[in-house]
C-alpha cells in the first residue's frame, strides 16, 4: 500500500513534504507510510489518502460488494425461520393444554 501511495503522490507531481503537511504528519512519518511500515496506524494512512484525494477508496475496502467470502458466511448464519419479537416459542414436546393460561373466569 505504501508504494501505491507514493506512486499516487508522484503521479500528482506533489512533494512528500506537502502531503505530510496536509495530512498533519511529519516528513519522517510520511517516509514510513510510503515504505509500508506496519507500525504506522490506519488513521495516518487515512489522513494521507485524504491529502491525496483518495479517501473514498478506503470505504470500499470492506464494502460488502468486495467481500464475497464475508457475504457467503453471513448468508450461512441467517436463521432458517423468523420469529416475531416478544413471542415465546414452546419447547418441543410440551403439552399445549398445560402451557396455556386458565380460561377467562376460571380461578
Amino acid at each position: 500500500m505504501g508504494s501505491d501511495l507514493k506512486d499516487a503522490r508522484l503521479r500528482r507531481g506533489l512533494p512528500a513534504s506537502l502531503i505530510a503537511e496536509r495530512a498533519g504528519i511529519s516528513r519522517p512519518t510520511m517516509v514510513k507510510v510510503e515504505q509500508g511500515d506496519p507500525g504506522v496506524s490506519l488513521g495516518i494512512y487515512a489522513a494521507v489518502l485524504q491529502a491525496l484525494g483518495l479517501l473514498e477508496g478506503l470505504a470500499e475496502i470492506a464494502d460488502v460488494k468486495n467481500d464475497p467470502r464475508g457475504s457467503e458466511a453471513a448468508l450461512d448464519r441467517l436463521p432458517k425461520r423468523a420469529v416475531l419479537p416478544g413471542r415465546k416459542r414452546k419447547p418441543k414436546g410440551s403439552d399445549a393444554k398445560h402451557d396455556d393460561p386458565l380460561p377467562e373466569g376460571s380461578t
